[in-house]
């Protein structure tokens, strides 16, 4: 992701500066950790996000360009437990834990 306005602090909301806001971090992680196992996943189910804990330790200035990174550190049934963690080049932004469950698409969607 390139920092850009629209996912700045003070354009979410989250905050009152030109800086990558948490929630898009955070939000960047998830669609690590969705991607991480999205091809391993039976044909009609995909992961919805659970939980997520994370530190948002240094700001990125807008055109930054930020990675995020997922590895699965445990699977309990249809949970599946990620480390997460976002970088600007080499330098670390924030890390944490996420939690995912597999989920049926059509079932899923069926209960809205």
């Amino acid at each position: 992701m390139t920092v850009t306005d629209a996912v700045t602090a003070s354009y979410i909301g989250s905050g009152d500066m030109p800086v990558l806001a948490t929630p898009a971090m955070m939000a960047l992680m998830e669609n690590a950790a969705m991607l991480a196992v999205a091809k391993e996943l039976a044909e009609g189910s995909t992961t919805v996000g659970g939980h997520i804990e994370s530190s948002h330790i240094r700001p990125s200035k807008i055109g930054d360009k930020i990675t995020a990174t997922a590895e699965v550190t445990n699977i309990d049934g249809k949970k599946i437990f990620f480390k997460v963690s976002a970088y600007f080049e080499d330098v670390l932004l924030g890390e944490g834990t996420h939690l995912r469950f597999i989920v049926d698409r059509g079932k899923f969607m069926a209960k809205l």
